[in-house]
C-alpha cells in the first residue's frame, strides 16, 4: 500500500484529484487530494498575504497531523513549487516526488521567473480586479477559483534543493503549444536522479490522460 498526497496547480482545489483518489482508493492506496489555502473551497481564505509559504505551510501541517510516512507527493504545475518547498523542509516524511507537467525551481526562482510569457501576462491581467487575487481565465471549469498572486511572485528558499534519498520522478506533457516545461523536460531527460515520462496530452491531464496517469503512479 502507498500514501499519495496531492497538490493541484493554480486556481484549482482538491477536486481536481479526486476521481484519481479515488481510483487509487480502490487499489488499496491511500491518496489525499489537498486544497490549498485561498483557492477552492478555501476561497475564502485569500488573501494579499497568502503567499508561496502559506501553501507549503497547508502541506507540512497536512502531513504533521495525519503522521503520515513513505509518502509519494505530487504537484502538477504549480503545484511543483509547493511540493520542492515541502521536500526542503519536511523530508523525513517523504519516499518520492512526482512533478506532473510542473516547475522545477532551484533557490530563488519563482513561478513568476520560471513561467513564459504567456502565463506571466495571464497572472498580471486576472489580478487587474484588486491587485492580489488571479483569476482563472474565460472558459475555465466552473469549479476555478482565484489564485494568490503573491505564491506566483514569492521566490523559494531552499537549502538543500531535493534530499537525495527521495525519488524524483517527471511526467511531461506535450500536447499543448503554450507550455513553459519543454527545457525543465529536456534537462531532466539527461539526470540519471530522476525518471521522466511523456504523454502527448495537454495541460489539463485530468481530462486528456487520466488513466495514462494513473498507470504511471502505480509503477511509481
Amino acid at each position: 500500500m502507498t500514501t499519495f498526497v496531492f497538490v493541484a496547480g493554480g486556481w484549482h482545489g482538491g477536486w481536481y484529484f479526486q476521481e484519481l483518489a479515488s481510483a487509487l482508493h480502490q487499489q488499496n492506496h491511500n491518496a489525499f487530494p489537498l486544497t490549498l489555502t485561498g483557492v477552492g473551497d478555501r476561497a475564502h481564505l485569500l488573501a494579499a498575504s497568502t503567499n508561496l509559504d502559506t501553501h507549503i505551510e497547508d502541506v507540512i501541517n497536512f502531513l504533521k497531523t495525519e503522521r503520515l510516512t513513505d509518502v509519494v507527493l505530487c504537484g502538477h504545475s504549480y503545484g511543483g513549487m509547493v511540493i520542492t518547498g515541502v521536500a526542503d523542509r519536511f523530508p523525513e516524511c517523504l519516499s518520492s516526488l512526482v512533478y506532473i507537467d510542473a516547475y522545477v525551481p532551484k533557490d530563488g526562482d519563482s513561478c513568476w521567473s520560471l513561467a513564459n510569457e504567456t502565463y506571466r501576462q495571464r497572472f498580471i491581467e486576472g489580478a487587474s480586479k484588486n491587485g492580489y487575487a488571479v483569476e482563472p481565465r474565460p472558459g475555465a471549469d466552473i469549479r476555478t477559483t482565484a489564485h494568490p498572486l503573491a505564491s506566483f511572485m514569492q521566490k523559494i528558499r531552499l537549502n538543500h534543493w531535493l534530499d537525495e534519498r527521495i525519488r524524483k520522478h517527471y511526467i511531461y506533457l506535450s500536447g499543448w503549444k503554450d507550455t513553459p516545461f519543454t527545457a525543465t523536460y529536456e534537462q531532466l531527460l539527461s539526470d540519471p536522479a530522476w525518471s521522466v515520462y511523456a504523454l502527448p496530452s495537454r495541460h489539463d491531464i485530468m481530462s486528456d490522460a487520466p488513466d495514462k496517469l494513473f498507470e504511471i503512479l502505480l509503477t511509481i
